[in-house]
């Protein structure tokens, strides 16, 4: 019997040429010709978790069904022409077709490629977010966005810290307690990306990326202390932020109010928290909010698309909304245990972190439980940078889930 060729990645052994049936001594046999049509079918759709595609499917229909009918009068205003509704809409869909195409060929492409562009990209990144700060469109008193505000580096960082952190801890795993190896470059890498991000200001997308940074430095066993150290640190910096820049420190006032009483909470907490309540149970129909038009709800296609599913849809469709975002933490979860190797299980829960925080900071927001912050709803809210980005986390997600499947064929019998 002939020896198949062995890849050993980190501490896990997994064998391309034994889960793809291949040897590269000799080819195996191919199969029958009436079975050719079928394995093509299966090869194509085979090893992907199609309950984390079909999750992330429903999520983008109600994105689109929603960023429709929240945009109605904001895409009047901009347009300044009263039969235009679909301005944001068609904007939404283009992003989306590109956001899917994306998703594609990155489920399609071996993960660990990205382990070995992961330096580059990173270096790309901090590039783009100084030349934020230095080119950056201005809108709302904040440097966020390029290229009049179609393309925002800070949802690239949060791709391109997922994947250097996992390959980064993925290499240097058995030796993340020396301070050294730890620690040190774990605090210079992240504060680095962080610092320019908080420049710009801001202050969620900052901490969104450190978040989903500390839990890849748990997940890959990091010693108790230093991540004990981390946290604090980050802790009082992010207190020193929040009670000395201007709009930070408003809306940390404006929510300690708030939670004295929602009287004198923030115009836009009050204006969410009304539209929850107009909802009720069921909601007062899909197209019928009130609370999105004009010198209501703000931004009620991006930030505030939350608050308009609940006065929608009601209860019952936010709820829908949380399962799906549920639904998609667990299989991500799943993904990232049952993976090959340290780097694929990193990368699929470093994705399923990054989409779960940003997801809970903006439910969060509406609800009234934290200050204001300016963090899209993955998949839902306006933003084509944010979806992008997003679609590109699911499709390595599965490719992840495909190279389980590829692990698991069972071993050929070579004549």
């Amino acid at each position: 019997m002939a020896e198949l060729p062995q890849y050993v990645d980190d501490d896990n052994e997994f064998n391309y040429a034994e889960a793809l049936g291949k040897s590269r001594s000799r080819p195996a046999a191919p199969p029958p010709d009436d079975d050719r049509p079928l394995d093509r079918r299966r090869g194509y759709y085979a090893g992907y978790d199609l309950y984390l595609a079909l999750v992330v499917g429903v999520l983008c229909a109600i994105g689109l069904m929603m960023v429709y009918s929240a945009s109605i009068d904001v895409s009047y205003q901009v347009t300044g022409n009263p039969e235009s509704t679909t301005y944001f809409f068609v904007r939404q869909l283009r992003s989306m077709i590109v956001g899917l195409c994306v998703l594609v060929l990155f489920s399609r492409i071996d993960y660990h490629i990205w382990r070995r562009l992961a330096v580059p990209m990173m270096l790309f990144v901090i590039l783009l977010l100084i030349a934020v700060l230095r080119f950056g469109d201005m809108r709302f008193e904040a440097q966020r966005s390029l290229i009049r505000g179609s393309v925002q580096p800070g949802e690239l960082a949060k791709f391109t810290v997922v994947t250097y952190m996992a390959a980064w801890l993925a290499s240097k795993r058995s030796r993340l307690r020396n301070p050294f190896y730890g620690i040190i470059p774990f605090s210079v890498l992240v504060g680095t990306i962080a610092f320019l991000i908080i420049l710009q200001p801001d202050i969620s997308t900052a901490a969104s990326i450190l978040a989903t940074a500390l839990s890849l430095f748990f997940l890959a066993g990091a010693d108790l202390i230093q991540l004990v150290l981390i946290g604090g640190v980050m802790g009082a910096v992010g207190w020193q932020l929040v009670t000395k820049i201007e709009y930070a420190r408003q809306r940390l006032e404006a929510h300690w109010n708030a939670v004295e009483d929602l009287t004198q909470a923030s115009d836009h907490v009050q204006q969410a928290v009304t539209a929850f309540i107009n909802g009720g149970l069921t909601g007062r129909g899909l197209g019928e909010s009130r609370q999105k038009f004009a010198n209501n709800l703000p931004f009620p296609h991006t930030d505030s698309i939350f608050a308009v599913i609940g006065e929608e849809l009601g209860l019952i469709g936010t709820f829908l909304v949380i399962a799906l975002f549920v639904a998609l933490i667990y299989r991500g979860f799943t993904i990232a245990r049952f993976a090959p190797d340290t780097f694929g299980g990193l990368l699929a829960a470093g994705v399923t972190c990054w989409l779960a925080y940003d997801a809970l900071l903006n439910i969060a927001v509406m609800t009234a439980m934290i200050p204001p912050t300016g963090v899209p709803l993955p998949f839902i809210s306006f933003g084509g940078s944010s979806l992008v980005a997003s679609m590109c986390g699911v499709g390595l997600m599965l490719n992840v889930s495909r190279a389980i499947s590829l692990n698991a064929v069972p071993r050929r019998k070579q004549e």
